[in-house]
């Protein structure tokens, strides 16, 4: 077992630098932020002035404003002694040798010996920066390369030195994926490494169609973006937000370092964004580069004339067809396949990708898989180059490649020539999990299956461990007495279908014998809340007694699951908004990645929440007080309304359990991945335990009359700060008379049926008001919320 990091020190306050610190604050880390000393004013004024500007960027970069006070800011000059306190330190300063190295030989003259040392480096020779630094120094140095945002991106490249410790190397590899829940790939010390010499030839080569004017701007970021498994940002997007001027630089370098290069053309820096950055064209940071935002519209750069303007839909025959394919290898075999535009543009870009992807091995990696998983975790691509490259067909695209005269190198002729189906195995399964194997130059390499992931592709492709499906809810069996209930639905609404499909798997639950029952998804989001269109439907042909009926129906359904005599575990990740997080707050047991995000949003829809929340919210936060006084449980309560009120969704699971939503007792994962096999494992231990659900008939302190006034007080606050609308006002309205116990004239205990039969009398009327099927209408059209 290796020993954990406790205290940090990062050298650096800019953008990654205080981005670092606070995450490593974020896990449990002291942490001290240095920087140079102010030459005018106090001493820390640059580091502090550095350290406000990372608190403003959005999204936040703490799970909660209560852990910035793990961050202690200092300067060079006054605290460079505080690195002996460190067991790890980070140097993220700007990406120049010279002032690396002098950085190594300060650094050397204080550090422990234990401590690690590594620099976050985007591309500078890691050997290069410990030039001049003893053997024993460079035993524990390595490069640690984050990506921005850190809190955020997944992958964490390590790059370990000639004389690096292959120790230190696991230990960090340890930490990293366990504490920090990052996705480690090791790279080669090679100029920028695996993502960023990848990830750049392709936003180049984006950039270079553009200027060749084949295909237009807007043709170009459809077909680089979710249509092929990319995020949004597509290119275009994408190159602002790491900035132009950035991305020249890189790319300068780059030429300048791979003279060996076989596509080294391909790092020259177009024209077009050299006249960009002439203008002080940056991107996202200076207000336009590719984009320029004017009041509320996004408008997209014409190469031609250099002005912005309005977009123009893309003009590709057959995309149509190619959106209403949800599997993506389907759809990419149907793109490569396609006689038109979309099938030319494709082939053309991805089988030079392929080319250059596998001319990098071994030269930045031995493995496909590196660059697999750093273009995954890095640059957000569902697929990586190689595993496209099989999806569309190993033998067919060696044979495109040929034909295209492309440089196909000797090893993949050589796989050609022997047959081999693709780069990886099918999975097997064995004692220690789901094996699979990749082809590499030398051999083919086993892939360490993830510890403590329960890959839910694998159960279900074992007919024998699903119990039961419709289709849109599955019941399925994770071994060891345990199942595990998953949504299936569209964006995993809570859809009549899944409400069904939950009351039947809790049926099962509690016919046979198992342990009990895990509740969660693969899915990037948990839930995102109530089937939006069943119950916009049931409201447009007045069918109020299916709605009042759907709404009892599943309160009742969730106090089932938070009174069921098994243990029932929700393992969060991502959304859990309206219905989803009534659901969470319902369950009894929750394992929550700390990357979720819980609210309850349903007055952004025209509606106040129906199914619980509000009952459990002011359950949860009435016993935070110090007692039952009102005047004790006033300000939590306020707190809890303007939460609601103002459709606020919690920016991390630690947020979500300060707000209530989230109970103390629940876990937070840092490693999301692993949050299934927690789930599972806490079912265990319950049911091991001799589980005792909560208690039943449960009452909760509401405050009456009074309570509302100052409720009602606090949404015309909000009113007249413009923070809500009118509607918004009215609707508060309704959740304050909710909130405080109807029409209670004092503050008394009442039981939670009470409250529960409030929220239906409250929720089932707005239902009828016009502005709330115009929220409704539009959200759905939008995905936008409307503030009418």
């Amino acid at each position: 077992m290796h020993q954990p990091f406790q205290t940090a020190a990062v050298l650096g306050a800019g953008v990654m630098g205080s981005q670092i610190a606070a995450h490593l604050a974020n896990l449990g880390l002291a942490v001290d932020l240095l920087d140079l000393a102010s030459s005018d004013g106090p001493q820390n004024s640059l580091v502090e002035g550095a350290f406000r500007k990372a608190l403003q960027l959005s999204p936040p970069i703490f799970y909660s404003p209560k852990l910035r006070s793990r961050v202690r800011l200092g300067n060079y000059t006054q605290h460079f002694d505080r690195l002996r306190e460190a067991d790890w330190i980070i140097e993220a300063v700007v990406e120049n040798l010279e002032i690396k190295q002098d950085l190594m030989a300060r650094i050397e003259a204080v550090a422990r010996p234990d401590a690690v040392i590594s620099s976050n480096t985007s591309g500078l020779p890691i050997q290069a920066i410990a030039q001049g630094r003893s053997l024993a120094f460079r035993q524990r140095f390595l490069g640690t390369h984050f990506f921005n945002p850190p809190r955020y991106l997944k992958l964490l490249e390590l790059i370990p030195g000639p004389d690096t410790d292959p120790q230190i190397l696991d230990r960090m590899q340890f930490f990293a994926e366990r504490s920090m829940g990052k996705g480690v790939v090791i790279a080669k010390d090679t100029p920028n490494f695996i993502a960023n010499r990848i990830g750049m030839y392709v936003i180049l080569q984006g950039i270079q169609t553009l200027a060749q004017q084949d295909y237009a701007f807007s043709e170009i970021e459809t077909l680089t973006g979710p249509l092929v498994g990319r995020p949004k940002s597509a290119t275009f997007r994408t190159a602002d937000l790491v900035g132009l001027d950035t991305i020249a630089y890189v790319a300068k370098h780059l030429y300048q370092a791979i003279p060996e290069d076989e596509q080294r053309d391909q790092f020259k820096i177009p024209s077009m964004l050299v006249k960009l950055i002439e203008t002080g064209s940056f991107g996202a940071k200076t207000g336009q580069g590719f984009y320029k935002k004017v009041k509320r519209e996004i408008l997209a750069l014409n190469p031609q004339t250099f002005a912005y303007e309005t977009q123009t839909p893309p003009n590709l025959p057959g995309l149509k067809d190619l959106l209403t394919i949800e599997d993506l290898s389907e759809r990419l075999r149907a793109m490569y396949a396609d006689p038109g535009r979309i099938g030319k543009f494709f082939r053309t870009s991805m089988l030079k990708i392929f080319s250059y992807c596998a001319h990098r091995i071994p030269d930045i990696t031995d493995s496909p898989a590196a660059i697999d998983r750093a273009m995954r975790w890095g640059f957000g691509w569902e697929l990586g180059p190689f595993e496209i490259w099989d999806v569309l067909g190993f033998q067919r695209v060696v044979q495109a490649m040929q034909q295209d005269q492309l440089d196909v190198p000797a090893w993949i002729l050589a796989m050609a020539e022997r047959q081999v189906a693709g780069f990886y195995s099918p999975v097997q399964m064995t004692e220690a999990g789901p094996v699979q194997r990749v082809q590499t130059p030398r051999q083919s390499l086993t892939l360490e299956p993830p510890q403590d992931v329960i890959d839910l592709k694998q159960v279900k492709a074992d007919p024998e461990r699903v119990i039961w499906h419709n289709s849109e809810s599955a019941l399925l069996d994770l071994g060891d007495g345990v199942v595990l209930f998953e949504f299936r639905s569209k964006g995993n609404t809570l859809s009549l279908k899944v409400l069904e499909g939950f009351e039947t798997a809790m049926d099962l639950l509690g016919d046979h014998p198992y342990l009990g029952m895990v509740v969660g998804n693969e899915s990037p989001h948990f839930s995102g809340g109530a089937n939006l269109v069943e119950m916009g439907t049931m409201a447009q042909e007045g069918n109020v007694e299916a709605i009042q009926q759907l709404i009892v129906s599943f309160q009742d359904l969730l106090q089932r699951m938070h009174e069921f005599p098994k243990p029932i575990v929700a393992a969060v990740q991502g959304r859990a908004l309206g219905g989803g997080c009534e659901f969470v707050m319902a369950c009894p047991h929750v394992v929550a990645a700390a990357e979720s995000y819980l609210g309850l949003v349903e007055l952004s829809v025209g509606l106040i929440p129906g199914a619980g929340g509000i009952t459990r919210l002011v359950s949860e936060v009435t016993q935070r007080a110090a007692s039952e006084s009102p005047s004790h449980i006033q300000p939590f309560l306020v707190q809890a309304f303007e939460t609601i009120a103002m459709a606020k969704v919690s920016n991390s699971a630690y947020e979500a359990q300060d707000w209530g939503y989230l109970k103390p007792t629940d876990q937070i994962l840092r490693t999301g991945d692993r949050r299934l096999a927690v789930a599972k494992e806490t079912v265990q231990r319950l049911a091991q335990g001799g589980y005792m659900p909560p208690p039943k008939r449960a009452m909760v302190t509401v405050l009456g009359q009074p309570g509302r006034a100052l409720l009602e007080m606090a949404a015309m606050q909000m009113l007249e700060g413009h923070y809500i609308s009118e509607y918004d006002c009215f609707l508060a309205g309704q959740l304050a008379y909710v909130m405080t116990g109807g029409d209670l004239t004092a503050a008394a205990s009442v039981p939670q049926s009470y409250l529960l039969q409030l929220e239906r009398h409250r929720f089932i009327p707005l239902l009828r008001q016009p502005k709330t099927h115009a929220r409704m209408d539009h959200l759905l059209k939008t995905k936008k919320p409307l503030r009418n």
